[in-house]
């Protein structure tokens, strides 16, 4: 379960100890996004602010839901009473609540917000999994597929932010048309240097992450699969870790709606590949750069 930090403690019971977990859930994040923004009002980044303040009220709104799901089934509003067992971690800030504001932007918050929805998609798939009667099974089934939802509208957004931070003039470039051959190619250069000044244990990995970046820029090159609409042109991000986010996404986002059967199962390789490389990368190249 990559997307969790540790398997859940317990399994779901009842419909109300599902409830009374979803709501935890949601109030956390409505809150920890809540504090986030307040901060960011009083640092004097209202952009920043009005993110965060919109991510809180779209929470506060998933746990309305829930708390009406709740009373139209069970007659009664969440009662955290129910919940028997430590819940796993799914909201993680990543350093937003202590992060200068002049060091955040909106593809960094939403990407943010994008993860925290995974986990908890992650973590009601689990609870489908292993739920012991068809309601709680298809309950958690109905929570996993709206966090689903949610990711896919966070990542249009933060796709839209992305487009939107690299036309500003201080970024904005026009340096030719880019291909996901071109964004592999750009993410090898970015992972070359990292090799040398990586130790024994880390410079192995690295050095087959940008082998594996060139050749999957060879076989594009071969068979091109084309860019999702919208897909900004002009020079990559020099970041190798937004690199390899942004390639995951457009691959996920390509698989979604490419027909062929070929190029299909050409991109869903690639995404799967993608996905792992981009799990090693954001866990382990932060402190690798600083050295």
């Amino acid at each position: 379960m990559p997307l969790l930090k540790a398997e859940p403690a317990g399994s779901v019971k009842s419909l109300e100890e599902l409830f009374a977990i979803a709501a935890a859930m949601e109030r956390e994040a409505a809150e920890r996004y809540g504090e986030i923004a307040g901060r960011m009002r009083r640092e004097g980044n209202s952009a920043l602010a009005e993110v965060f303040e919109r991510l809180s009220a779209d929470e506060k709104g998933h746990l309305a839901g829930v708390v009406h799901w709740s009373q139209e089934t069970k007659g009664q509003a969440p009662d955290p009473a129910r919940i028997r067992w430590e819940l796993p971690e799914t909201f993680d800030d990543e350093g937003a609540a202590t992060t200068d504001p002049q060091l955040l932007s909106v593809y960094r918050a939403l990407s943010m917000a994008v993860r925290n929805e995974e986990r908890a998609f992650a973590f009601w798939s689990y609870v489908a999994a292993r739920a012991e009667s068809p309601e709680i099974r298809e309950a958690a089934e109905t929570m996993a597929h709206e966090e689903l939802g949610h990711v896919s509208i966070l990542r249009r957004e933060r796709r839209n932010a992305f487009h939107a931070e690299r036309r500003r003039p201080d970024t904005a470039r026009d340096d030719g048309p880019v291909s996901f051959a071109d964004l592999e190619r750009r993410l090898a250069e970015l992972l070359d240097p990292l090799v040398a000044r990586a130790g024994p244990r880390d410079s192995g990995r690295l050095a087959v992450f940008a082998d594996e970046a060139r050749r999957y820029a060879q076989e594009l090159d071969r068979s091109p699969i084309a860019l999702p609409e919208g897909m900004p042109r002009g020079t990559p991000p020099d970041d190798p870790v937004t690199l390899a986010e942004f390639l995951t996404d457009l691959y996920l986002e390509a698989g979604d709606i490419l027909r062929d059967e070929v190029a299909l199962e050409q991109v869903q390789a690639l995404a799967g590949s993608a996905i792992a490389r981009l799990a090693w990368l954001r866990a382990d190249l932060p402190e690798l750069k600083k050295t």
